[in-house]
């Protein structure tokens, strides 16, 4: 049986790091949560694009990190003072985001107790691949059991 996420954890990816002013300025919000899995949305606007009508590869970094950081905060585990941040993020751009919405699907690969591995890809609202990347987050679960000593 799989464990539920912790409140602390629900808080964190849906009232922080999603929809947080930055999130909701450029349009994130998360389709699904799951322990280890999320989902991230980011809304088609006149503001992400370029001058040809495609998101910028800028705006799809910025989802992309998302997902990736909601995902790495997707543990039961997580806390209120836990504590966390972006080490790398890789990207690799594969096709244009052309005017609709992009979704990023992030999958933690591996969980340590300080550094999570995220694999993630963008994917235009029909499924069109836009980018796949790798991101290495902080989530220093150690500091949390040193805390509880």
């Amino acid at each position: 049986m799989t464990k539920e996420l912790s409140e602390a954890a629900l808080d964190r990816i849906h009232n922080v790091i999603a929809t947080g002013p930055f999130g909701r300025h450029v349009g994130l919000s998360v389709d699904v949560v799951e322990v280890d899995r999320v989902v991230c949305r980011m809304k088609a606007s006149a503001e992400i694009m370029n001058g040809l009508n495609i998101v910028h590869g800028g705006a799809t970094a910025t989802l992309i990190d998302t997902a990736a950081t909601c995902a790495a905060w997707a543990t039961p585990a997580a806390k209120p003072t836990t504590r966390g941040t972006t080490v790398s993020l890789t990207i690799n751009y594969i096709g244009p985001g052309l005017g609709r919405d992009i979704l990023a699907e992030g999958k933690v690969v591996s969980r340590g107790g300080i550094l999570t591995i995220v694999d993630v890809v963008a994917t235009d609202e029909e499924g069109r691949l836009v980018a796949k990347a790798q991101a290495t987050y902080k989530l220093d679960l150690a500091r949390d059991r040193r805390l509880e000593s």
